[in-house]
């Protein structure tokens, strides 16, 4: 075919397409296209997140999403700590630490035991995430908060951003545990001195875990227009984790999420969290805004509400509606054990 006849046939085969595409009706075209887009999102809505019946399926192994985020941590030679041979952790947060602190069955002692590590806990008994006040000028029980008892040891480092403001902080929480008087929690003060005294250039681990006491306190779980608002569950996570990194960048930090807790109504009987509140939100969304901060700040975290203790076995785990029995303390030491070694294999 000559090369004349050729571009006729290609001006041809243009002519009869742009009459094809001139004869379609576009306007179904986008309407057809827009309901099956809405089809798929009515179908995904309807399918996300519905809850089976194991009995309904006995011979099919029901699986939970759960959430973990287990990252290694990645430092530059200028950030790496100096390695000392000892793996040494400090444990922050209230009960599942704090209960029982002196007994071998104690879930920071399972830890240090399992891990061959050393272990500080820093747990604090009935304290909370989310803090009460803006300061504990106003709200003296918050010295005993994530946030203010990072805040005291971030500035006791020289190096630290926030050491500057240290002088000012000693006299204020001074000034705090004498207005408590005989409300002075002797263990938190306890707490608070050690982890004064702590070399934080030598840990290697914090591991944080808050109960579901936050959630029963009716305390808010996460504020949108303050990511770092230490009066939420999840900004103050945020907003200690943000200080420790600035301060301690060499600490690898794992988040643990509360485990499944029953909520207690009117009558002292047991409710589900999931369906009974006492702010806006259930248990589930206290646990998904604490891992969304971890997951921020590119530091593990590991799901205990779905993952370890959830709502079909709490009942063999817990002493009560909220604190581990010692079995349920075993669990949360094997997971949290997981994670640590997760990535052991690195230099």
């Amino acid at each position: 075919m000559k090369r004349k006849d050729i571009y006729q046939y290609m001006d041809n085969k243009k002519m009869d397409l742009k009459k094809i595409i001139s004869k379609i009706n576009w306007h179904f075209v986008f309407t057809g296209v827009i309901l099956i887009v809405v089809g798929l999102i009515i179908w995904r809505i309807l399918n996300y997140g519905v809850r089976i019946n194991p009995d309904d399926y006995e011979d099919q192994e029901y699986i939970a999403d759960i959430s973990d985020n287990i990252v290694p941590l990645i430092l530059s030679e200028e950030q790496k700590a100096k390695d000392d041979g000892i793996t040494t952790i400090v444990t922050m947060g209230n009960s599942p630490f704090a209960d029982d602190r002196d007994s071998e069955d104690n879930l920071a002692n399972i830890i240090a035991r399992q891990a061959d590590a050393v272990v500080y806990n820093c747990a604090i008994e009935d304290s909370y995430l989310a803090a009460e006040g803006s300061s504990i000028t106003y709200a003296p029980k918050d010295v005993f908060n994530f946030y203010w008892l990072v805040y005291s040891f971030c500035a006791a480092n020289e190096m630290s951003p926030y050491h500057s403001e240290e002088r000012g902080l000693k006299h204020l929480y001074q000034e705090t545990f004498e207005e408590m008087g005989d409300s002075l929690s002797a263990e938190g003060k306890e707490i608070y001195n050690t982890l004064l005294s702590i070399d934080f250039n030598t840990v290697d681990v914090l591991a944080i875990m808050y109960d579901a006491s936050d959630y029963l306190a009716g305390r808010p779980a996460h504020n949108p227009e303050n990511l770092v608002d230490i009066n939420s569950f999840s900004g103050n996570l945020s907003a200690g984790i943000e200080m420790i990194q600035r301060t301690y960048p060499h600490i690898r930090i794992i988040v643990l999420s509360p485990t499944f807790a029953y909520a207690v109504n009117e009558e002292g009987k047991y409710e589900n969290s999931e369906t009974y509140r006492y702010s806006d939100f259930p248990l589930s969304s206290y646990m998904s805004m604490e891992g969304n901060s971890a997951v921020v700040h590119g530091v593990t975290f590991l799901d205990n509400l779905y993952g370890t203790i959830h709502e079909d076995i709490a009942q063999k785990y817990l002493k009560d509606n909220l604190h581990l029995n010692v079995e349920g303390r075993k669990l949360v030491a094997e997971r949290f054990l997981y994670a640590l070694n997760y990535y052991s294999f690195l230099p």
